[in-house]
């Protein structure tokens, strides 16, 4: 059968101080009901990350085959944030061990209750619209599956820029399933010459770190490239649900050697002709991985992108956020500023310095420890 798994284990440091460690960017209700600058915006009540990757998997499959795997402290959160996942999808990592190991690990649960199943790895922090051509790309991609069950298939956006922030994934050969070809190359994050050139070519896709493959491949490809991850992981699931589950992989787990998905599963794959597909998706797509990106979401208040009780002066392009309601945020002949308030912190910094924000985040807790993370 069909599942799928919403990776929401991140910490989202580079939204700080709106992402905290004990609350991050996935959990918190930053989404109305439609995304301003990348699509209209539409009404409904805010919402998480989370919640509107779990809505937009069940265009496509039941509620009951839908899994999330996040961090344990976690736990709690997500299941409040999601009613409709039953309690035995979610799984908890202990501590995080990098992509391969929490892909690994729901790959071994699903097939543990199901060793034939499709698993999807979705992503809890990203905006796509619409909805119906996702769920039409992904139904896709499993469909490919049919034809060359040993594949993993990778989920490509088709690049609306010449983006120098994403990795790329070059389509080849066609594969008989329309809107799925083999994947030639993988390409990191080129420079502006580069990512033009594959813009031009129409060839490129943005690779979107979006899978679907067999939970069983995935395990296979584990025990062949990272066998000391694969060992553990059989550990885990050879004794029975529940606390004795729970107790060895509280000893196992924080033992797997830290490797991304990508280097562990993809890149060793790749070296086979034909064996990594890719799935075009033609949708609108944010990465919510940033400042500015979580602006393309807010509300315009004349040129600047404002959450929060504010009120702007000869100002312009600034990202002004507050989630207090008592707190006014007054701007008067700013240009260009990151804006942030929040109870306990207060942060400034150019737009074009927003990705430094980690780096600043680094520096607080270098002076004032955990107090502020």
């Amino acid at each position: 059968m069909r599942h799928a798994v919403v990776m929401a284990g991140g910490s989202g440091t580079r939204l700080w101080p709106l992402s905290r460690s004990g609350r991050p960017k996935q959990l918190l209700d930053i989404l109305s009901g439609g995304v301003g600058g990348v699509v209209a915006s539409g009404d409904g009540p805010p919402h998480s990350l989370l919640a509107e990757a779990f809505a937009r998997l069940e265009t496509v499959l039941p509620a009951d085959r839908i899994w999330v795997c996040t961090a344990a402290r976690y736990g709690a959160q997500v299941q409040a944030a999601l009613p409709r996942l039953r309690p035995d999808r979610l799984v908890l990592e202990p501590v995080a061990r990098d992509t391969a190991n929490a892909v690994g690990l729901t790959a071994a649960l699903v097939a543990d209750v199901d060793p034939d199943a499709e698993l999807a790895v979705v992503s809890a922090d990203h905006v796509i619209r619409p909805v119906e051509r996702f769920a039409a790309a992904l139904t896709t991609a499993y469909d490919a599956l049919a034809a060359r069950p040993r594949s993993l298939v990778t989920l490509g956006i088709r690049p609306t820029a010449p983006a120098t922030g994403f990795g790329y994934v070059q389509r080849g050969a066609p594969t008989g399933v329309p809107g799925v070809a083999e994947a030639a190359s993988f390409r990191e994050k080129p420079d502006r010459a580069t990512a033009e050139a594959y813009l031009a070519s129409g060839e490129y896709l943005w690779n979107s770190g979006m899978f679907v493959w067999r939970a069983a491949t995935v395990l296979e490809a584990l025990a062949e490239h990272l066998p000391a991850s694969a060992e553990g992981l059989a550990r885990v699931v050879a004794v029975p649900a529940g606390p004795q589950r729970d107790a060895v992989l509280a000893e196992v787990f924080p033992t797997l050697p830290r490797i991304s998905v990508d280097y562990a599963v993809l890149e060793p794959a790749a070296t086979e002709p034909g064996r990594v597909l890719v799935a075009d998706l033609d949708v609108d797509w944010l990465d919510v991985g940033s400042w500015p990106a979580l602006a393309q979401t807010l509300e315009r208040a004349g040129e600047d992108a404002v959450s929060g009780l504010a009120v702007t002066v000869d100002s312009a392009g600034n990202i002004v956020f507050s989630d207090d309601p008592d707190h006014l945020v007054a701007l008067v002949g700013v240009r260009g500023s990151v804006v942030v308030h929040t109870a306990d912190v207060t942060m400034v910094c150019p737009v074009s310095d927003a990705e430094r924000v980690k780096q600043l985040l680094a520096a607080v807790e270098e002076r004032h420890g955990s107090r502020f993370s």
